[in-house]
C-alpha cells in the first residue's frame, strides 16, 4: 500500500488529503504551514509521495520538509499534466485550476467537460474531448461578494452564509442571502447553458467548499464532488512519478 499526501493551500484554508493508493482515507485541515505541522502529518501517515498545490505565499519550509521526507512534487506550469494548455501564458494558470482539470480528465476522459470550482473565486474550466484546457472564466466567490457589499457600503452588514433563506428576502440579511446565493446559482446555470449551446453532450462537474449552498438550487444536471481537487492532485502526482 502506497500513501500519498495531497496538499491544497487556498486563499481561505490549507488542507491535505491522505490517499492510500487511489482511496481517499482522510482530509486534514492545517492550522498553519509550520515545519512542525507538516512533520506531524508525515509522521502520522508515513507517505511515499506528496504533492502541493498552492495559490498563496506559503512558508518555504513546507517544500523543504516534504522534499526531505517524500518523493515531492510542486504543481506548477512546468508539471507534466494529462491535458494540454493551449492558452496564453500557461504560467499564469492557477494550480487549483490545473488540479480541477486533471481530475476532470481522469474521471471523465474524452468528454467535453466544464469543471466549476466554488471557492474564494468561482472558476469555470473547460476541457475539450481532446483533453485540451481551453480556458474559461473567473468571478468573485460567495464570501468575496458578502465582504464586498459590507466593506464598500456604509450600512450593509457582513452576512454569514446560511442555506435557510427565501426567494423574496424580508429583511436586509435575507435580501443579501437571496441576492448572493441565488445570483450565483443563476450565474452557474447561465454559464452551463451557454456552453451547452456550443458543445453537445457537455459533462459538468462541480467542486469546492461552498458547493452545498448551490447544488440544491441548480436546474442543470451536474456531477458534484467536494474532493475533486485532491483527486486531480493525485492524478498529477502519479503522472510525474
Amino acid at each position: 500500500m502506497s500513501t500519498t499526501l495531497c496538499f491544497d493551500f487556498g486563499n481561505t484554508r490549507m488542507k491535505c488529503a491522505v490517499f492510500s493508493n487511489k482511496e481517499l482515507k482522510e482530509e486534514i485541515l492545517l492550522e498553519d504551514d509550520s515545519a512542525a505541522t507538516i512533520e506531524s502529518i508525515i509522521a502520522s501517515h508515513q507517505p511515499k509521495k506528496s504533492i502541493l498545490s498552492s495559490v498563496i505565499r506559503h512558508a518555504d519550509i513546507v517544500e523543504q520538509v516534504l522534499a526531505a521526507h517524500t518523493s515531492f512534487h510542486k504543481l506548477g506550469h512546468t508539471s507534466k499534466i494529462p491535458f494540454s494548455t493551449p492558452v496564453g501564458k500557461p504560467e499564469t494558470i492557477g494550480a487549483d485550476r490545473l488540479a480541477i482539470c486533471a481530475a476532470a480528465v481522469d474521471l471523465f476522459p474524452n468528454k467535453h467537460t466544464l469543471a466549476i470550482g466554488l471557492g474564494t473565486c468561482i472558476t469555470f474550466n473547460f476541457i475539450s474531448t481532446f483533453h485540451e484546457f481551453l480556458g474559461g472564466g473567473i468571478s468573485p466567490g460567495m464570501l468575496m461578494r458578502f465582504r464586498a457589499m459590507h466593506e464598500q457600503t456604509a450600512l450593509l452588514p457582513l452576512v454569514t452564509p446560511d442555506s435557510n433563506f427565501p426567494l423574496i428576502g424580508y429583511d436586509t440579511k435575507t435580501n443579501i442571502l437571496s441576492g448572493v446565493i441565488l445570483g450565483i446559482v443563476k450565474e452557474i446555470d447561465g454559464i452551463i447553458d451557454a456552453y451547452k449551446e456550443k458543445y453537445d453532450e457537455l459533462n459538468v462537474v462541480l467542486t469546492g467548499g461552498d458547493m452545498h449552498f448551490f447544488v440544491p438550487h441548480l436546474k442543470n444536471k451536474i456531477f458534484a464532488d467536494p474532493y475533486l481537487i485532491y483527486k486531480g492532485l493525485l492524478a498529477i502526482s502519479e503522472h510525474n512519478s
